[in-house]
């Protein structure tokens, strides 16, 4: 779909630092707008490749506080930030709860900081649809840092690994069964443990069973899992997280793993792009009358559904 004169003021002017104007251009991306892959072809050459670095935990565990002090600090060094909280959505009304921005509202004027709040849209893995699109909508922005928050802990939200660049899992001293579930899975995506509410009782005890499980996983010459102790309400052990964000960059850039991280995630979006262009064909498709007559003789038990499968892609493809 070609732009009309409305999009491209709208490109030009988040171009020029419109904050209102990204906005819009986010909104469009978590809607699939019918422009977007436009108005993204025309941003590519624009785009800053930002650092990306992914928050996940369980709920309660001071996500958002420990995002809050992040933002800080890289904005204390000058940098532009772009945070991207992804919330649950309801699987009864199909609403989210959205409420991180009022979290980090002390950031809400910062003209170098921009928070958004979106759905997972009941998008498995935690992490939403639009999710990349809308990080590289905050790359043409010029973002130099992007904080993606993610819902939960667990199998189901994996995905964010595909994401960022570095993966901060942040627990708390209660968190037992969730040191039950690295075992099945999630310490494979960790890059860096934090231990929140340190303060509390337990931690030092949560802590030490990580430090076994990350000692027993390791292998020689690869990256060795740092397991921090934090309290984010009272920006204790913060500077500590943003240090071993950093040497994992280094890492990775030094034995060449942050561009092959990089390439995997352009090749993703690729075949996501195309899984998308084609299954918005096919459900085009199948509104046509022919097809629909097939639907109707499965539904009266005329035809099984696996040869009607078979003669609507034959018909499509």
């Amino acid at each position: 779909m070609p732009l009309c004169d409305k999009e491209t003021k709208l490109i030009d002017r988040m171009l020029e630092g419109d904050r209102a104007a990204l906005a819009r251009l986010i909104t469009y991306a978590e809607s699939r707008h019918g422009s977007l892959p436009e108005i993204l072809k025309r941003l590519a050459s624009s785009a800053k490749e930002s650092y990306i670095v992914g928050i996940t935990g369980p709920p309660g565990a001071g996500k958002s506080t420990l995002t809050n002090k992040l933002i800080k600090y890289y904005r204390d060094e000058g940098n532009k930030v772009g945070v991207l909280a992804v919330d649950p959505t309801s699987p009864f009304s199909g609403g989210a709860i959205l409420g991180d921005r009022i979290r980090m509202h002390e950031h809400a004027m910062d003209d170098g900081v921009f928070i958004r709040s979106i759905s997972t849209g009941g998008a498995h893995g935690g992490i939403a649809r639009a999710t990349n699109d809308i990080m590289r909508l905050y790359g043409a922005f010029g973002m130099d840092y992007l904080i993606v928050e993610t819902v939960g802990v667990g199998q189901t939200e994996l995905d964010i690994v595909r994401v960022a660049d570095t993966v901060v899992v942040v627990l708390v001293p209660e968190a037992g069964d969730s040191v039950q579930t690295m075992k099945a899975g999630l310490m494979e995506i960790a890059d860096i443990f934090v231990v929140n509410k340190a303060d509390r009782e337990g931690a030092e005890l949560i802590s030490a069973e990580i430090k076994q499980i990350v000692s027993i996983n390791s292998r020689e010459g690869a990256w060795e899992i740092p397991v921090l102790l934090t309290s984010a309400i009272r920006s204790e052990g913060i500077e500590a997280v943003l240090k071993s964000v950093e040497e994992h960059r280094m890492y990775q850039r030094d034995k060449g793993l942050l561009r092959e991280k990089r390439e995997r995630r352009r090749e993703d979006a690729f075949r996501e792009i195309v899984k998308g262009l084609v299954e918005n064909r096919v459900a085009d498709r199948l509104k046509e009358k022919d097809v629909s007559e097939i639907s109707s003789r499965v539904k009266s038990g005329e035809i099984d559904p696996y040869e009607a499968a078979e003669l609507v892609v034959s018909k499509i493809l």
